[in-house]
């Protein structure tokens, strides 16, 4: 190959590889909201026959769950996370692997970025265990109705305004500017090695998480499998995320947060007034 061809062939095989980062990111988003689509219908089609006391959650009557149940309910949980949350962290994982093309072009060692993702959604699945067992923990208290939102409007309320709070702490702040600079976390984090990008992927999740947990809440105000609330919520946190007034937007947010919770519980305290 002559010297004059090699940047051709360099900037050929860079579009390349980030061409199979965007599919495999694409794929696995694509699959998740798939399924989330499909679990949808399936509830609303035995709504009519009464189907949905067989399903975690779901029964009009007050059941125990069992060992299923959990696994189920934590599966649609970790799908959802899937769906809602990889398109957010792909900037970082496209630098992560622009990272490692350059130290195998330099003689270094470089990891295959699936270790890096797999890390970040290790820690999406453990939050998905949490929130079936807050799921279960609702439902086992008859607090969920059967689109599984919350029953009590105050609940309901007290959701939206700790999400809006939630949206002004410290915390989220820091959480928010290592997901929106994923140059900065790459030079604070690195660590060389398939256990370190593992690390890195793990590290990664967990600032995600501390950005976006409380908004995870909200899915119980509106129903876990309101499909439309679900999007909502999606594309929020990648505007958020990646978009350059996503600061701005996450602050407007706040104040509607609080604002439509306060009114919620509000309304709930006055129909109580008057029975």
């Amino acid at each position: 190959m002559h010297s004059s061809d090699r940047p051709d062939a360099i900037a050929a095989l860079v579009g390349r590889d980030r061409a199979l980062i965007w599919a495999g990111i694409a794929t696995m988003t694509g699959l998740a909201w798939l399924y989330l689509v499909s679990l949808s219908r399936q509830m609303s089609g035995m709504e009519g026959d009464g189907g949905m006391a067989n399903m975690p959650g779901m029964s009009p009557v007050l059941t125990p769950w069992t060992v299923t149940d959990g696994v189920l309910t934590t599966t649609m949980w970790a799908v959802m996370m899937v769906g809602m949350m990889l398109p957010a962290a792909a900037p970082m994982i496209l630098l992560f692997a622009a990272v490692n093309r350059k130290r195998r072009a330099q003689g270094g060692i470089a990891v295959p970025t699936g270790i890096f993702v797999l890390g970040y959604l290790t820690v999406w699945v453990g939050f998905s265990i949490v929130a079936a067992l807050a799921q279960w923990g609702l439902h086992a208290a008859a607090l969920l109705s059967p689109a599984m939102a919350a029953r009590s409007p105050i609940i309901g309320g007290a959701l939206l305004i700790a999400a809006g709070v939630y949206q002004l702490t410290p915390l989220k702040n820091t959480c928010l500017a290592h997901c929106r600079s994923p140059l900065r976390f790459l030079l604070a984090e690195w660590r060389d090695g398939e256990w370190g990008a593992y690390t890195m992927g793990l590290w990664h999740g967990a600032y995600c998480l501390g950005c976006c947990w409380v908004l995870m809440g909200l899915l119980f105000v509106a129903g876990v499998m309101n499909l439309l609330w679900v999007a909502a919520i999606t594309v929020f946190v990648l505007v958020e995320k990646v978009a350059p007034a996503g600061v701005l937007v996450g602050r407007v947010a706040s104040a509607g947060l609080i604002l439509a919770g306060v009114m919620m519980v509000g309304r709930a305290a006055n129909i109580v007034g008057v029975q």
